[in-house]
C-alpha cells in the first residue's frame, strides 16, 4: 500500500461528454493536462462533480483505466466509490486496484440511509477489497449520513483509511478530529468556500471544485497558505469567493461545468436527470464569472 501522505490541491474533475452524451476522452485528456500544468498535487475522478451516479459500471472502469494511463504516475490518482450496493463497491475496488489506481475516495452507502453500525461495516468491507489507501468522504449535507469525529477515531484502527474529505460545512470538525486522532489522517477541505478557514485550522489539502476552471489561482492560494503568507492568500481567496460559492447547492455540477465551458476548458453538457441551467440560472453564473474576470488577480 502506498503510504505517502496526501496533501495539496486535488481537483475533483468533471466527466466530459460528447454531443451524444458519450464519454469524451479527448476532452478529458486535454483538461487533465491543463490541471497538471498548473501544478495540482493529485486528481480525483468519478466524484459527485464527476457525475458518478450517471455512469454505469463499464463506463466507470473505462474512465478509470483512461486516467491511470494518462496520469501515468505524475500525481496520485484517486477514484471515488459511490455505490448503493456493497457488492458493486467491492467489485469496482478490486478492478480499479488491478488497473493501477493509487487510492479511493469512499462515500458511505448511497440511497440507503445506513445507521452507524451499517456505515462502519460498509466502509471496512470496501476497504478490505483492495490494498490501496482510502480517503473517507464525509458529506452529510448532500448524502445524509454523517461520520462524526468519534467515528473517525474508531476508523483509525484500519490502516487503509489514510485521509478524510470533510464536507460537513462545519469547520469545528477539523480541530475536533485532530483532538481525537492527532495527525493520524490527512484532512482535506471538501467545501470550496471554506478552504481558507480550513487551512487556518490545519487542513492538509483541498478537494476542490472551481479548480477545474481556475487551477492556477487555487494552487496559488494553497502555496501561499503553506508558506504562512496569509494576507496574500486571503486577497486571492476573497476575489475567488463568489466563484467558489458555485460549488454549493443541488446544481453545483451544472454551474461548475458552465464555468468550464465559458472559460474554454470544458463543456456544460450534463447527463439526465440533470438538465442544463435555466436561462436565469445561467445568467447568474455568467455575471459572477464576468465580475471575477474583470478583477482577476495576477498569479
Amino acid at each position: 500500500m502506498n503510504t505517502n501522505r496526501w496533501s495539496g490541491v486535488f481537483p475533483a474533475v468533471t466527466t466530459k461528454f460528447k454531443a451524444d452524451l458519450g464519454l469524451d476522452f479527448e476532452a478529458m485528456a486535454k483538461h487533465l493536462e491543463f490541471q497538471l500544468d498548473a501544478g495540482v498535487h493529485g486528481v480525483i475522478i468519478l466524484g459527485s462533480l464527476g457525475e458518478n451516479s450517471t455512469l454505469d459500471m463499464d463506463e466507470k472502469l473505462q474512465v478509470t483505466e483512461f486516467f491511470i494511463k494518462q496520469v501515468n504516475g505524475r500525481v496520485p490518482l484517486l477514484s471515488c466509490i459511490a455505490e448503493s450496493d456493497t457488492r458493486q463497491a467491492i467489485f469496482y475496488a478490486g478492478r480499479a486496484e488491478a488497473m493501477g489506481v493509487d487510492g479511493f475516495m469512499l462515500l458511505p452507502p448511497m440511497r440507503y440511509p445506513s445507521d452507524r453500525r451499517e456505515t462502519m461495516s460498509y466502509l471496512h468491507e470496501v476497504a478490505d477489497a483492495s490494498d490501496v489507501p482510502i480517503m473517507l468522504y464525509n458529506n452529510p449535507v448532500a448524502y445524509g449520513t454523517d461520520l462524526s469525529p468519534a467515528d473517525f477515531e474508531t476508523l483509525a484502527s484500519n490502516p487503509k483509511f489514510a485521509a478524510i474529505k470533510e464536507s460537513s460545512a462545519d469547520t469545528r470538525r477539523i480541530p475536533q478530529i485532530r483532538r481525537r486522532t492527532g495527525d493520524r489522517y490527512a484532512i482535506f477541505c471538501g467545501v470550496d468556500d471554506l478552504a481558507f478557514e480550513s487551512f487556518t485550522l490545519g487542513a492538509d489539502g483541498w478537494v476542490a471544485g472551481l479548480v477545474v476552471a481556475f487551477p492556477r489561482e487555487t494552487v496559488r492560494i494553497y502555496d501561499l497558505m503553506r508558506a504562512g503568507r496569509w494576507a496574500e492568500a486571503r486577497k486571492i481567496y476573497e476575489w475567488f469567493l463568489p466563484l467558489l460559492g458555485l460549488d454549493i447547492g443541488p446544481k453545483f455540477v451544472q454551474q461548475i461545468k458552465l464555468v468550464e465551458e465559458l472559460m474554454g476548458v470544458g463543456s456544460a453538457r450534463v447527463r439526465s436527470p440533470r438538465l442544463a441551467l435555466s436561462a436565469p440560472e445561467a445568467q447568474r453564473v455568467r455575471k459572477i464569472l464576468e465580475h471575477a474576470l474583470a478583477h482577476r488577480p495576477v498569479v
